[in-house]
């Protein structure tokens, strides 16, 4: 779990995988891991975990140059083969990762085969997408096909994050009131700590819970008082759809028994300074 450790795996695995790279940074206990796309670092990240590290992994970006004082990013041939059903909600969200479609053929069988050109950054998450949008029935292909002007932003369709506000272990009255704000991703009992990401908020902004608050015990009851509590399932997220889910304040927390969500910085208290000195930042510009 330490600095030398991870330097350690990840110097062996660069014999064997020739598409990796691996760079230091100003930080000792960072390093800088590039990768041919988020599938390929999705592997590597779920192999080490298998083997018994710990570690953190921030979102993913794509590498970006400069040529001539131009930043041009690396843009890829997007194919998709997939049932007519499906086809709108695929090209809104393709739309919103700016992606532009380049051909569109049909079999005449309901079967449709499409090709975009989409930024990299714009492929980071859209597989887990495109399972739960064709259910399985649908194959997806792409390839690199050069470096192109900067420009535009990937939209997110992201809202806040329901964020934990005290440790302990979560309760079934604690989530509840959490659930009231939107969708949690533990369930009663887990270990909780502050900073630790807990559901996604239905409001744009980040909102500080405690879900491990019990219910104050009274000596009077009322006649539904024993009746349980019905939660909804939580949210389960593979590793793919977490790098994805992330802010660039957030990480994720890679462990051979889970994989969490947290904050960079845990303490709420600090979060909240660093936003008010921001703000304050931004108004004397």
């Amino acid at each position: 779990v330490n600095s030398r450790q991870l330097r350690e795996r990840l110097s062996t695995e660069l014999q064997t995988n020739v598409g990796l790279r691996v760079q230091n940074t100003g930080i000792a206990e960072t390093f800088l891991v590039s990768g041919r796309g988020e599938l390929h670092l999705a592997i590597l990240i779920e192999t080490m975990r298998r083997e018994g590290y710990e570690f953190q992994v921030s979102k993913p970006e794509a590498i970006v140059k400069v040529e001539n004082g131009q930043k041009l990013e690396p843009y890829e041939l997007l194919v998709l083969d997939v049932g007519e059903e499906s086809i709108g909600a695929l090209v809104e969200n393709l739309s919103s990762r700016l992606a532009h479609m380049t051909d569109m053929r049909s079999d005449g069988q309901g079967h449709l085969h499409l090709d975009f050109s989409i930024p990299t950054r714009g492929l980071i998450g859209f597989r887990s997408f495109f399972l739960k949008a064709t259910r399985g029935n649908g194959q997806m292909n792409s390839i690199f096909t050069g470096y192109e002007p900067l420009r535009g932003e990937v939209e997110s369709t992201r809202s806040g994050a329901l964020v934990a506000s005290e440790p302990g272990a979560a309760t079934t009255f604690g989530l509840n009131n959490a659930q009231q704000r939107g969708l949690t991703f533990v369930e009663p009992g887990m270990p909780i700590y502050e900073g630790m990401v807990v559901g996604v908020h239905a409001r744009d902004s980040d909102l500080v819970v405690n879900v491990c608050k019990e219910k104050k015990l009274t000596n009077m009851r009322a006649s539904s008082a024993d009746i349980a509590i019905k939660l909804t399932p939580p949210v389960r997220m593979s590793l793919e759809e977490a790098l994805d889910f992330i802010a660039e304040d957030e990480v994720v927390e890679v462990t051979p028994k889970s994989i969490r969500l947290r904050k960079r910085v845990l303490s709420n208290d600090q979060r909240h300074r660093q936003s008010r000195g921001k703000a304050r930042a931004l108004a004397d510009r």
